[in-house]
């Protein structure tokens, strides 16, 4: 069976032009259209949007092309008991005199075991163990991109609702429109979404 390529999921961003741009992950539904499950995308290291709603016929398509790699596993044959041979008592025929002269070697033996003293252990030096450094932490941001919640009046709750539409930092909200953005967000003004475009722009110039 040939390996799945990776696939990329797209989404249409809600500027005039409506372009289609890269998404998170593949919604829910989605998966759900495509007839697959959230462990096969998971174990194929696919992404995975919990929170869009919305659904492209296009990453439904592409849902259905995959297929699961992992192996079936093939079925066990019903365990069988084997039977034991019975092998038939042969009583012990050796002299008595061997047994006792067998008692008496045992015997001197172990008195000449408690006689000798026991080996002094020699104590075991322990290796410095070495102290891998710690890992310095990564930068929360990567290389042009900022946070949303960077500008002022914009809380996560705002930002996460940003996000589901497809705007995940200011690089992308400077690029959208205020009306439409008002429109699908409740509870931001028009106004409110200008004042941060223009934030995004000085903050783009710096």
């Amino acid at each position: 069976m040939e390996s799945n390529r990776k696939i990329v999921p797209m989404v249409v961003s809600p500027a005039k032009d409506a372009h289609l741009r890269r998404a998170k992950g593949f919604s829910l539904g989605e998966i759900q259209e495509a007839g697959k499950t959230i462990e096969l995308l998971r174990k194929l290291s696919l992404d995975i949007d919990y929170f869009r709603k919305s659904k492209h016929q296009s990453n439904i398509d592409e849902l259905k092309k995959l297929k699961d790699t992992g192996k079936k596993d093939k079925k066990k044959k019903p365990y069988k008991a084997k039977e034991k041979k019975k092998t038939p008592f042969k009583p012990d025929v050796s002299k008595p005199e061997k047994k006792a002269v067998e008692k008496v070697v045992i015997k001197k033996l172990a008195k000449a075991a408690k006689k000798a003293p026991a080996p002094k252990k020699e104590p075991v030096k322990k290796e410095p163990v070495k102290k891998e450094p710690k890992p310095k932490k990564k930068e929360l941001l990567k290389a042009g991109t900022t946070k949303l919640t960077s500008l002022s009046g914009l809380g996560p709750t705002t930002a996460k609702k940003l996000e589901e539409l497809g705007v995940t930092c200011v690089e992308e909200l400077v690029k959208e429109d205020p009306t439409e953005l008002a429109n699908l967000i409740k509870g931001v003004s028009e106004e409110k979404i200008k004042t941060w475009i223009g934030e995004c722009k000085e903050l783009l110039q710096q």
